[in-house]
């Protein structure tokens, strides 16, 4: 057990200098004061990025079903971005779950043809996609919250380095850097997704708008095939059918949003306090990192691209996320961005809002909190060992403070 504390106690220190001395890769401008906490609520209201009328101009674009009118599909998942993205409110998670399918020859992973996100829906029958016998690497995954998405763009990358560097090397995440579209392909380290295939939230908004809903934008301007197989037979909307003004205003409202609550009554017990304290010695917040600083205000990131605003800037944050690629035993063996040593390993989920989630895991599949941490091994084998030695009382103690998330 103090292998865990004293791993707590270095990743903070870390933090903590990095933070001070700001070395690292982006364009940082000022000096940091003391962090303020980032605002948090399930309460449709803007976190102060823009004002209350704009933030809901964006929502309702965000909750906006699509028609083939306004070129759905030919295959897409969903209507809108709220489809995926609702509970409690519009931008949080959801029990909607998507599949991705691959092959593996020669040990090198082959996508599934037109891709590995296999669309479910689409406007003809003629286009159904569906997978193919011979690709047997099969997935679901649940869709994510985009809540607090904006606290998130704002870390510095050498924060979520730092966070890596501090882990001991046999459960260290994985960086990986990925393309910023709206910087001409700028590499940024990768936090969004599943796999982290996105660094910036406007990026990630014109891919979901693209395999989600099959709308094309000047950031994705090509429509997606059915198997590999052309629909441009059943497309009848000119490419690029968003002008980015869309996928800018999903952007924004993702940036704009408060963290996700926490339940204060349940969080201020002495029983969620203690399961608090059992949750880091156990290992868990090696990876479920508690408390991240959000890059200063005035700092360049995204290639150029976005300047962070007061509004996300030196922000303190309780993710309960490194943000990092991790095997746990539970991965998917599909390979996005991340190359082949990334095909079993996931984004470590953030917590915050855990509460709200009534399917756990990547898939979805864990229907419980003791099923969920029970599934972990490879990298978290000692964190899932100290759990099953917790007295009934200990026990009940964790599972009081992951409910207050």
């Amino acid at each position: 057990m103090k292998v865990f504390i004293k791993l707590g106690i270095a990743i903070v220190i870390s933090l903590c200098a990095m933070q001070l001395l700001s070395s690292g890769t982006e364009d940082r401008t000022d000096r940091r004061p003391a962090a303020a906490p980032a605002p948090a609520g399930f309460d449709n209201l803007s976190n102060g990025l823009v004002s209350q009328p704009m933030f809901e101009a964006d929502r309702e674009l965000f909750e906006d079903r699509e028609t083939i009118a306004d070129g759905l599909g030919p295959v897409y998942n969903a209507v809108s971005c709220a489809d995926c993205h609702q509970n409690p409110v519009v931008g949080a998670a959801s029990q909607v779950t998507e599949v991705r399918a691959g092959h593996f020859s020669r040990g090198m992973f082959v996508e599934h043809p037109g891709g590995s996100l296999i669309q479910d829906r689409a406007i003809d029958p003629a286009i159904q996609e569906r997978i193919l016998d011979d690709y047997e690497v099969r997935s679901l995954r649940i869709s994510l919250n985009t809540l607090g998405d904006g606290f998130i763009e704002a870390i510095d990358d050498a924060t979520l380095v730092s966070i890596s560097q501090g882990q001991p090397a046999g459960m260290r995440g994985e960086v990986v850097r990925v393309p910023v579209l709206e910087a001409n392909g700028a590499l940024r380290v990768g936090r969004f997704g599943w796999k982290n295939q996105h660094a910036s939230l406007e990026s990630f908004a014109a891919d979901a708008y693209l395999n989600e809903m099959g709308i094309t934008s000047p950031l994705q301007p090509v429509e997606n095939t059915s198997i590999g197989n052309s629909v441009n037979d059943y497309d009848s909307v000119a490419d690029p059918e968003d002008n980015g003004s869309d996928v800018r205003a999903f952007a924004r409202f993702m940036r704009a949003t408060k963290v996700p609550a926490r339940d204060e009554n349940l969080a201020n017990t002495a029983d969620a306090k203690a399961g608090a304290q059992i949750f880091a010695r156990i290992g868990c917040e090696s990876c479920h990192v508690g408390s991240i600083v959000t890059a200063p205000e005035g700092t360049t990131i995204n290639g150029g691209a976005f300047v962070i605003p007061q509004a996300l800037g030196n922000k303190m944050i309780h993710p309960f996320s490194d943000f990092l690629l991790h095997d746990v035993g539970t991965g998917d063996g599909i390979v996005q961005n991340g190359g082949a040593s990334s095909a079993n390993k996931m984004r470590t989920p953030p917590l915050w809002g855990l509460r709200t989630h009534s399917r756990l895991m990547h898939d979805g599949l864990s229907l419980n909190l003791a099923e969920a941490i029970l599934r972990h091994k490879g990298e978290a084998t000692m964190s899932v060992s100290a759990f099953r030695a917790l007295s009934r009382s200990e026990l009940q103690q964790l599972l009081v403070f992951l409910n207050s998330l």
